[in-house]
This record gives C-alpha cells, sequence and structure tokens, in this order.
C-alpha cells in the first residue's frame, strides 16, 4: 500500500506541477513540442513492453487484441466529443487542423491563445483526456507494483506525459480567465483520483486472475496507443518541426532502460 500510494503520488505530481507552471509561465512553443515529443517517445516503450505485451502474457493474443481495440475505440470516440466541446462557442483560426484539446499557444510565450482557449473549453476538454487515459494507465502501474514486477518505465512515462499535458491545459484555462485557485483545484483533483487508481490496482486488481487483469491492461494500451496518434504526436510534430524527432528518440530510449532495470 506505502509503495502504491508513492509510485501513484510521483506520476501524479506532475500533473499539479504542470498545472502550477502553466498558470504562471510562458514558453517558446518549440519547448512545448519537444516536451510532448518526448512524452510520446516514452508512452510508445510503456504502451508496447509494460502495458500490450503484458496483457498478451497473461490473457493470450485475442483478448489482448480486444482489450487494445475497445481502448482505442472508447478513446477516439470520446477524444471527438472532446473536441467538439472545445471548439464549442469559439471559431478555430483558418487553416488550423491541430487538435484544440492540446492549444500550445496558450501556454506559449511568442504565439496568442486560439479563440478555442479563450472563448471555448479546451483545457477543460484536455482535463477530460487525461483522466480518460490515465486512469488505465495508473490501474496497470499499480497492477505492477502489486505483482513485484517493477513498473518503472510506466511511472516514468507516465510522469513525462502529465507534465506537458497539465501544463497546456492550465494555460488553456487561464488563458480562459479562470482563476489560478480554479485552476490548480481541478488538476488536483485529477491527481488524487489517478492515484487511487494506483492504489486500486496495487490492492484488489492484482490479486485477480491473470484473464481479468488482461483486459485493463490491454484497454489502457490502446487508450495510450490512441491518445499518441490522436493528440501528443500530431501536436507536437505540427508546432516543433523536424527536431522533435530526436526528443521523441530520447522519450523512447530513456523509457525502454527503465524497462530493463
Amino acid at each position: 500500500m506505502g509503495e502504491s500510494l508513492v509510485f501513484g503520488a510521483v506520476a501524479s505530481s506532475a500533473l499539479v506541477i504542470g498545472a502550477l507552471v502553466g498558470g504562471w509561465v510562458t514558453v517558446p512553443k518549440r519547448v512545448l513540442a519537444g516536451m510532448l515529443a518526448f512524452a510520446a517517445g516514452a508512452l510508445i516503450t510503456a504502451l508496447a513492453f509494460e502495458l500490450f505485451e503484458e496483457s498478451y502474457e497473461r490473457g493470450g493474443l485475442w483478448r489482448a487484441v480486444a482489450g487494445l481495440v475497445l481502448g482505442a475505440v472508447v478513446f477516439t470516440v470520446l477524444s471527438a466529443q472532446l473536441d467538439k466541446a472545445a471548439r464549442a462557442g469559439s471559431a478555430t483560426r483558418e487553416g488550423e487542423e491541430a487538435s484544440d484539446k492540446l492549444d500550445l499557444d496558450a501556454a506559449a510565450s511568442d504565439r496568442r491563445a486560439s479563440s478555442a482557449s479563450t472563448q471555448g473549453a479546451a483545457g477543460l476538454a484536455l482535463l477530460a483526456a487525461v483522466t480518460l487515459d490515465g486512469v488505465p494507465e495508473n490501474l496497470a502501474l499499480g497492477v505492477s507494483l502489486g505483482e513485484g514486477t517493477g513498473g518503472l518505465a510506466l511511472l516514468a512515462a507516465i510522469f513525462v506525459s502529465n507534465f506537458p499535458e497539465a501544463l497546456v491545459g492550465a494555460a488553456s484555462m487561464r488563458a480562459q480567465g479562470r482563476s489560478h485557485r480554479y485552476v490548480v483545484g481541478l488538476w488536483v483533483v485529477c491527481a488524487v483520483l489517478l492515484t487511487l487508481a494506483v492504489v486500486l490496482g496495487a490492492g484488489p486488481l492484482s490479486q485477480t486472475s491473470p484473464e481479468t487483469i488482461s483486459l485493463p491492461l490491454a484497454f489502457a494500451a490502446g487508450a495510450v496507443l490512441a491518445s499518441l496518434a490522436d493528440t501528443l504526436m500530431p501536436e507536437a510534430y505540427e508546432r516543433g518541426g523536424p527536431l522533435v524527432a530526436l526528443s521523441t528518440t530520447g522519450g523512447f530510449v530513456l523509457s525502454f532502460a527503465l524497462s530493463l532495470a
């Protein structure tokens, strides 16, 4: 229990730190894009080795594939609804094709926030998206801890992906005129929820049969994979240029090295 609380608090602390930074500080857009790319690289390792491979070994190929597809479908459907919420009451800039859930302009020092942040619900939509794929990720982290199989790679991937998402989400809320207390409070609630998910995974869920555990692991892998394709990678490459390829590589190498520890 103590270890799961520590791991959960560390993973979720990135949300609070990101919200604090996003509520006060603006940074160059290329730096934000590099952070997202680094997070994407780390998540690639985590979903392949910590999530999907574990699901396959516990429940077999078809169970793992079914969970993966289900997680991807659920994230994709809800992500489309979040995009609509982010655009509600706002008109996006002409030629804008990147996801409104991750409005890097709101946190960037070299661009004005888009109307999706100032008039819409981009920050709240991103908060919902983080919670959607964060719960199964943290459940999987808890399962790894409960069974004594490590989970360092998944912890690192969750941390480095939580930070830029919370930073951009908090900046979007700030651009909309929300108070600093309101913004940080919402992300603290999210952090507490995800910490409890780690505890749940390390406790009751880790004591169930391997076939039962296989499904949430695969679901988390599908949700993470869909979030990479839908949000993190498009935003990073759209905003950061070719150098984000190196950031992605760095995230992958770090996460892979931790998976071997």
